[in-house]
C-alpha cells in the first residue's frame, strides 16, 4: 500500500494502472481504523491488486478531486475500485471489511 498526498500522484496512479484500490482513511475515526485494517489485510492478501490510500486530514484536496471527478459522494472511510479510469465498486464505513472486498474485488 502506498500512500498518496496530493492531486498529482493521484492522476499518476490512474495512468499506470489499468485496475487499483483506494482507501480514503480518517486518522481520527475508530470506524475507518477498522476499514483500514481490512484493506491492509486484504491487500496484503492481493498482491496483485495494487493499493493506495490517503488520510483525509492530510489530503482533503485530493479526497474532494476524487468526489467530484468521479461523481462518488465523499465518505470517510471509503474504498473504491478502480478500473479503466471509472469507479467501478465503492463501499464506506463497517462495509468496507475483508468479505466485501473479497467478493467485489478479487477475481
Amino acid at each position: 500500500m502506498k500512500k498518496i498526498s496530493t492531486v498529482e500522484e493521484f492522476e499518476q496512479v490512474v495512468k499506470e494502472n489499468n485496475r487499483f484500490l483506494f482507501l480514503k482513511h480518517s486518522t481520527t475515526c475508530p470506524i475507518s481504523a477498522a476499514g483500514h485494517e481490512a484493506f491492509s489485510a486484504f491487500a496484503s492478501s492481493h498482491e496483485d491488486i495494487p493499493s493506495y490510500y490517503l488520510h483525509v486530514q492530510d489530503s482533503r484536496d485530493v479526497s474532494n478531486y476524487i468526489a467530484e471527478t468521479y461523481e462518488v459522494k465523499h465518505e470517510s472511510p471509503q474504498a473504491l475500485l478502480f478500473e479503466d479510469g471509472k469507479v467501478k465498486w465503492h463501499a464506506s464505513h463497517w462495509n468496507i471489511n475483508e468479505d466485501e472486498l473479497s467478493k467485489n474485488v478479487a477475481h
